[in-house]
């Protein structure tokens, strides 16, 4: 399936997904399971995973940062006081109105922006992505993993510098309906072969994910 196909699909294919998040939202509010998180611990150790892509230079600050499916903007709350947010900029983009309104009205830091968009729609230097492509509904397997790879590589064309996103792992237990699994290898050569050749995979056990992080040279 082309890209041209996917773009075509997403839509629909992504409207099940904002609508489940919005109930979501509703039922358990603004807390790490109102994202369908098991709760804030391992939210927060995803997060002190993926900002280690950030190297020395980074953490002086003055960057741009893309939280692409933000949710209620929890990164954003990790990130306030973060070395790397000195001077920076946080972009957070979720493709479910409910999200985005709930993290405007929480959020009031005016180093935050919060845009729903099914796309990035702005440069950074930084794309962190969390959690954002674990639930699937009822698509298809293979067309969300083409969605998937399609959503990766039209971020790293807005990336300047990295870009680190995490996914389920096939091997990880129990499974639950509705979320999507992957072999973390799968997507290790993907993002060697269209991103970075020397891509990174991190898995740290008991979380049921894996991260890559991918560097401009």
């Amino acid at each position: 399936m082309n890209s041209h196909d996917i773009s075509e699909k997403i839509p629909t294919l992504l409207s099940p997904v904002a609508a489940a998040y919005g109930r979501r939202l509703e039922r358990f509010g603004q807390t790490p399971r109102g994202v369908f998180w098991r709760g804030k611990e391992w939210q927060t150790r995803r997060f002190d995973i993926l900002t280690k892509i950030f190297n020395q230079t980074d953490l002086e600050g003055n960057i741009r940062i893309h939280d692409f499916g933000c949710g209620y903007g929890a990164l954003f709350d990790y990130l306030a006081d973060h070395q790397a947010m000195r001077e920076s900029r946080y972009l957070g983009t979720d493709i479910s109105k409910d999200m985005i309104d709930a993290a405007k009205c929480r959020i009031s830091d005016p180093r935050a922006h919060f845009i729903q968009h099914l796309w990035p729609t702005e440069s950074a230097d930084f794309t962190l992505v969390s959690g954002t492509f674990n639930m699937k509904m009822d698509a298809n397997a293979e067309m969300w993993r083409a969605y998937v790879k399609s959503c990766i590589k039209e971020l790293w064309k807005y990336t300047t510098r990295g870009l680190a996103f995490n996914l389920l792992a096939s091997s990880s237990s129990p499974k639950y309906e509705g979320l999507f699994y992957v072999q973390p290898e799968d997507f290790l050569c993907f993002t060697q072969e269209n991103m970075d050749p020397n891509a990174q995979l991190f898995i740290e056990s008991p979380l049921p994910d894996f991260t890559i992080f991918a560097r401009r040279r």
